[in-house]
């Protein structure tokens, strides 16, 4: 059982930025964030290897970066030039599977109570 803890949502306006944090009780090889909007489906949006591969959707590449520290048990995701589109609860994800060292998709074995990000002017 991995446990997640998000932090760091907020209301901004477009174009600012924000920085997600997800403190887990454990790193797992695949970990990741997604979001989902009212009405909407689940969108998975960034997630790491155990060995830094990262993968983005279309919809946040180049605007979003995540990043993991085994050292402080630490996911964050820095979200630059935000956009109304980008509204959301955000959820910190993780796989955990002893035998892989790669994800197999987006994560979603665990994930955290989600933090809200709203983008408005």
């Amino acid at each position: 059982q991995v446990q997640l803890q998000e932090s760091g949502g907020g209301s901004v306006q477009p174009g600012e930025s924000l920085t997600l944090s997800c403190v887990a009780s454990s790193m797992t090889h695949c970990m990741g964030w997604f979001r989902q909007a009212p009405g909407k489906e689940r969108e998975g949006i960034a997630r790491v290897e155990s060995f830094g591969r990262k993968t983005y959707a279309a919809s946040v590449k180049g605007r979003f970066t995540i990043s993991r520290d085994a050292t402080k048990n630490t996911l964050i995701l820095q979200m630059n030039n935000l956009n109304p589109n980008d509204t959301a609860m955000y959820y910190c994800a993780a796989d955990e599977d002893p035998f892989r060292q790669t994800c197999g998709g987006w994560p979603s074995d665990f994930r955290g109570q989600g933090t809200q990000v709203t983008v408005s002017s």
